[in-house]
């Protein structure tokens, strides 16, 4: 069993990776290096979903990725930006202002407040019925604009 479970990570490693260096997506949903968010430029536009790890190697950012991977279209749908930070020592604005320890999936709104701070991967539908209990959210429910208006 561990075999195999090594063999999993293994297989995942080039991924993990790959969406730590994403940048940011033109139209598809698709994570974004910390290092490479304007925290001022999300306000009230995006709702950042902010994934933090001490290495991509982390296997529950692994996990927390795979998750995200399986559904990223309900996250789109609610103006999520996936941000994603696995190197402690770059000491970026995101790390900076959040202050994780270890793993962390951290949920803010689009006031850019923390709301939820978890230290076990989520799956994308308890993530979404999360932000949909914000108050903004709930708001933007209300408006009619349940089905993503940020930029």
């Amino acid at each position: 069993m561990k075999l195999l479970r090594t063999a999993l990570v293994a297989a995942l490693l080039p991924l993990s990776a790959l969406a730590q260096e994403t940048p940011a997506p033109t139209g598809d949903f698709a994570p974004v290096a910390a290092a490479d968010v304007v925290w001022s430029d999300l306000m009230y536009v995006k709702r950042p979903v902010v994934v933090f790890a001490d290495s991509p190697n982390d296997p529950n950012f692994i996990r927390q990725m795979e998750l995200i991977a399986r559904d990223p279209g309900q996250l789109a749908e609610r103006d999520v930006i996936l941000i994603t930070d696995t190197d402690p020592d770059a000491r970026t604005e995101v790390r900076m202002k959040l202050r994780p320890r270890g793993f962390s999936l951290v949920l803010l709104d689009k006031d850019l407040k923390p709301v939820i701070r978890k230290p076990l991967p989520w799956e994308v539908r308890e993530i979404t019925h999360a932000i949909d209990k914000f108050p903004l959210r709930r708001q933007e429910i209300q408006q009619g604009a349940g089905r993503g208006t940020g930029g």
